[in-house]
Order: C-alpha cells, then structure tokens, then sequence
C-alpha cells in the first residue's frame, strides 16, 4: 500500500497459473513497484486492462485469507474521500497486522447461537425505547440517539439491544472509548449472548491475539463486536446494528491520518448498509443532535419525571472565600463550607464521596507569584509543573526537564504559585481535612475500577472515576474554571459531558445524593447540570455554532503546515465557490506538528469552511490538490483534517 497522494490508484498486475486460486479479490500480496517490494490487496481480477505498457508479474500471495472484503473497501473509499485522505491510511487503520502463525491455525468451530430473552421493561422508560427494541428484533433500520438516565447501567440496556439484533440473524458492532468500556460491556454482552460469540478488540491486546479475535469477526464466528475507535472498520458479517457509546470522548478521534472520528464512521457504515444505528452516553454532543435535527435519527428521552426521579440533588456553590474564613477544615481542603458539609453527611451515612479534579499529578502548573506569568521551561518554553511534594525543582511536562532554581523570566522574583491543583494534591489536603477517612486516588496509569460502599474519599480525575458499589453519597466537582475557561471550541460541551459522567455515579435524590459543583449558577452549563438537561444545552451549543459558522453547522477543514506550503496547496485547490478562507494564523508552541516536518519550523493553520452541503465537494477539491503537489515531490508536507475536534 502506497501512502503518498499521487499513487493512491488502481495498479494492474499479471497473475500466474500457479497463483491464480490463492490470487482473490481481498487477499493481501506482494508486488514489484518501483524496484522495491511493497504489500498490496487485489482489489478485482480482469481478463483485460487500460494500462498501455508492459504489465509486471505479481510477485506473490501473502495469504489466501480474503482480509480486504467488499463492505469494508466500500467504507474505506468512503472514509478517504470524506477526510481528503488515502485509501492506504483508511486501509492501514482498518486491517491489522498479518500474523502468520495465527492464520494458519484451524479456525474453532463456535457452538450453536444462545441468546437469552429480553426484558423490554427498561427501555420502556424512555419514549418510543420499546418500539427501538422491537425494530431491532424485527431487523429494521431504526436510528435513535439515546440520552441515558443518570445512574442508569448503560452496558446492560446495550446488550439487550444487542441480543435483540443477534436475535434477528444479524450482528453488532458497539464502539466505546477505552479498555474500562470495553471490559464493561463485554461483561454485560455475554450475559445475554453466548461467550463464544461476543468478541471484544482493543490495542492492548498482542499482535497475535487481537488477530486472532479480528479473524474470528472476518470468518463469521462472532455476532457482537466490541472495540475501541479502530474496531469500526471490524468486518462484521451481516451487520444489523452499530454501536457508539460516549461519542464526545476525544479518544475516539483518531490520530493518525485522515484522522477520522469513529462516530462519523460508524453512520456512514450505517448510511451505506441501511443497517440501524445508536449513539448513547449521559451527555450529548452537538453532533449528535445534528442529527436529530436534522431528522437521521430520533430521540430516546426519558420524561423529566424519570430523570427528577433517578438524578441527584445538584447545588452549584461559588467560592468566595468567606465560608472558607469560618472553616479551618474548608480553607485546608480549598473547599466552600457547603462541600465540605455535604461529604461530610454522606461519609458519616457510610458512603463514599466522589471528588473530580480536572487534572492529575501534585501541582500541574505554576506561575509567578508577583507578575503571574506562567512557569516555562527554558530549553522548549514547556510548562512547568510540580510532581510531587518531595521534588526538589520543577519539572517540564514536555521536556523532562529539571529547572531547581526558578527565576521568572518576565520580572525576576523567584516565587511561584499553583495555578492549579492536581489530584495528589487534592488528596493531600483531604486528607488532613478528613482526618481518619480513607482517601483513594485513580487516574493516569493507577485507575481503580470500583470501590466499596463503605466511608471514603475517591479523588479521580474526569474518566478515570470508579463506580461505587451502591453509588456515591456525593460529589465533589473541583475547579471547574479549568474545564470552562479553556479557549477551545467544545469547553462547555467537554466539561458537562465530564460532570454528568461523574453525576451519573451518584445516588438519586430520594436515597440523599448530592452534586456540589463549584461554579457560577448563573453559567449555563451549570445550569444545564442543575437541570440535568444535556438535549437543552446540546441544542443551545448547535445554535450558536450555527451563528458563528462552527462544525457541525458547517463542514470545516485545517490545513496545516509552514506558511508557504499552506498557501500553495489552497492556491491549488479548486475549492468551492460557498467556500470561505479564514486565516492564517501560527499554531502555538506544542500543538501537534505535521508529520515529516523539520523541527523548528513554524507551523501555521488556514481554515476553510462550506455549508453543511459543500462538506464532499471541499474535501475532494482539497484531496485532488494534495495529489498534484505531491508529484512535484519538492513541496513540504501539508497536514488536512476535515472537521477538526479542536480548532483554536
């Protein structure tokens, strides 16, 4: 496969009698291109070609196994033009790795399909959730976007939709963030469809093993596929239902060229095989209602009575300072005297307390005391942060950097201040203030997965949060300047996906629970949290990304690079006469670089955007430029992503 722009075609190859059986559509070869041997698919065989020169010979089969089948090539194509990318790199995130010895062994034989009933008693909460379970099992297309109830059990209520469609005859492909989701869900999906059938996928697994798994879906053995981003490519056979769980998580943004989004995958893959689709998750994107609105999918709500019902009391507390004076506890933990009291009630009813903190690690970053200027590192200007209590110095969290003797470089004075408080910290200072309590820490590398229903404090970082076994007495949500304030696009959607995610754990307002953020009420997004009210503000953020001419309203695409190659490559493009050109401007010191850039170089972004019907027509006109500059082999590379997750 051939990464660069202007080979991303069709070669023909001649194919010899003794390679003609293995030599199938979907089989992955080994063919002479330019002196070198390069790994290929055969996408058809012909009797005939277009080619007017000399043909070469394919040099030979790698594997019989038909990897690359027909839906996936068709999505793959579909991906490439959608992102302006190559087919090479849709295929390279698609298929993974041969593993040989994997391949040749017997494939087991599974045993007979056993799916238990379902119990549609759940779903019914939420209007029209019954006739979405019954569409199912009848193998009609229905696509909805579920808003799931505060405390609900979201794994189970997706396997019974699962073994609804596995029911029909027909397979499941459910996408989640992370490997805690993975877990979760294939708990919950062999409880109701035979283990033998329910296939998770993860890069955490080896080479071998998650081949193993992948050529278990490809030969038709499992019906319910779980992964991560990548597993949207899975070739599930007969598929009857797609799966996106949380799809505001930037994990399931891809890195890596054409740096597509799993959700927007996952509906073109429903798109195309007219196949029923689901996105689920306490918090809603504006994407997501994009789609409602625009009539693709409908509404799985619950009425507000259930929500009332099952959601916590939720009390948004400003910090000013006052409280605090009263309460040496309070000044001690950095909390208002209202959170403390709160955690305090449910600590003394034997019930942990969840506190989220946005960022992890003891003093994340510092700042000048006097001038306020931000702490920098002096070899790469990274930020500088405390890791811990003991460490002598700073440390750059880009570099690696030690920096024992700070001096600000703007004023001089050789005093620095947190200008946030990481969660070690945070549990440092809880526990003196909660004297006796057990204080238990998960995020980064040491995330606990569940906790005991018994008194304790749990200091977690947003996504690394642990359910309780009867869920939190309270919740604690800390410094939530740090979620809003970012200058970034999806600051409100981000930091309310993160709250709810962490309300959801809490106990319902009749068993006592209580969410403390401290905010501003007046906030909408805190509001929206009060409110327990994501479609409102999902509907809210829409309408002012509309007025502003922001995604999803309008399609966007970044284009990347040093000034001179962002220029030419728009110069080139033939873009669309509804296309705007807005820029440029230089991306700031440790963004994320073009790859094959020279280090040092100064790297700039041009935005241009359509209307929500110029989003193809955009992407094509910037893929067709992207190929005439790389055959003139001499332009610096120039990095396109359509519709970026973040834009500032």
């Amino acid at each position: 496969m051939l990464s660069v722009p202007h080979l991303d075609r069709e070669f023909d190859y001649l194919v010899s009698a003794e390679q003609s059986d293995d030599a199938q559509p979907g089989v992955r070869v080994r063919v002479r291109f330019s002196g070198r041997l390069v790994d290929a698919f055969i996408l058809e065989r012909r009797s005939d070609t277009d080619h007017v020169g000399k043909l070469g010979w394919l040099d030979r089969v790698l594997s019989a196994e038909r990897v690359l089948t027909p839906e996936v090539r068709r999505l793959a194509d579909a991906v490439a033009v959608r992102y302006s990318g190559t087919r090479a790199d849709v295929l390279r995130l698609a298929i993974p790795p041969r593993h040989a010895r994997v391949e040749k062994q017997p494939p087991a034989e599974p045993a007979p399909l056993a799916v238990k009933p379902v119990d549609p008693a759940a779903w019914s909460v939420y209007g029209r959730g019954e006739r979405f379970l019954a569409a199912l099992g009848e193998g009609r297309a229905a696509r909805a976007v579920w808003q799931a109830l505060p405390g609900e059990r979201w794994a189970d209520r997706l396997a019974e939709i699962a073994a609804a469609t596995v029911d029909s005859g027909r397979g499941v492909l459910v996408i989640v963030p992370d490997q805690r989701d993975i877990d979760t869900m294939h708990a919950a999906a062999v409880a109701v469809v035979d283990a033998d059938r329910v296939v998770a996928l993860s890069a955490g697994l080896g080479p071998a093993q998650r081949y193993r798994r992948w050529l278990s879906v490809l030969r038709g053995g499992a019906r319910v596929v779980i992964g991560t981003r990548s597993a949207v490519f899975a070739p599930v056979a007969d598929l009857g239902l797609v799966v996106v769980w949380d799809d505001g998580d930037d994990t399931l943004a891809e890195p890596r060229a054409p740096y597509p989004h799993a959700r927007e995958v996952a509906m073109l893959r429903a798109h195309q095989l007219r196949c029923a689709a689901l996105i689920g998750g306490y918090a809603r994107t504006a994407e997501a209602q994009a789609l409602v609105r625009s009539g693709w999918a409908h509404d799985l709500v619950a009425p507000r009575t259930a929500v009332r019902t099952a959601a916590a009391r939720v009390v948004a507390i400003e910090d000013s300072g006052y409280a605090q004076e009263r309460d040496p506890a309070a000044r001690t933990a950095r909390l208002p005297s209202m959170a403390l009291q709160a955690a305090r009630t449910a600590l003394q009813q034997g019930a942990p307390v969840l506190v989220q903190v946005p960022r992890r690690g003891y003093v994340p970053a510092l700042a000048c005391n006097r001038c306020r200027a931000v702490a920098r590192c002096r070899h790469c200007t990274g930020p500088l942060s405390l890791p811990d209590r003991d460490t002598a110095g700073a440390v750059c969290r880009w570099c690696g950097r030690g920096d024992t003797t700070l001096r600000c470089a703007r004023c001089g004075s050789d005093a620095v201040r947190a200008v946030v408080v990481g969660a070690r910290r945070t549990a440092e200072e809880l526990g003196r203030a909660f004297a006796g309590t057990t204080v238990i820490t998960s995020g980064g590398d040491a995330m606990v997965s569940d906790v005991a229903a018994t008194p304790a404090l749990v200091v977690a970082t947003p996504g690394a949060e642990p359910r309780a076994a009867d869920g939190y007495g309270a919740a604690l949500l800390l410094d939530s300047w740090a979620l809003l304030g970012r200058q970034d696009l999806r600051a409100a959607e981000d930091t309310l996906r993160r709250w709810m995610a962490a309300a959801a754990l809490v106990r319902s307002r009749a068993d006592g629970g209580v969410v403390a953020v401290v905010a501003e009420s007046a906030i909408p997004t805190v509001q929206a949290l009060i409110r327990w009210d994501p479609v409102g503000h999902a509907e809210a953020e829409l309408d002012s990304r509309a007025e502003v001419g922001l995604p999803p309203a309008v399609h966007m695409a970044a284009v990347d690079g040093v000034p001179e190659a962002v220029r030419a490559l728009l110069d080139t493009a033939e873009l669309p006469d509804s296309a705007e050109v807005l820029g440029p401007v230089d991306l700031p010191i440790g963004a994320r670089r073009p790859p094959g850039l020279p280090a040092g170089s100064t790297v700039s972004r041009m935005l241009v955007r359509v209307p929500r019907g110029g989003g193809l027509a955009l992407a094509s006109a910037l893929r067709r430029a992207v190929v005439v500059l790389s055959a003139r082999h001499d332009q610096q590379p120039v990095r396109v992503q359509m519709d970026p997750l973040h834009i500032g």
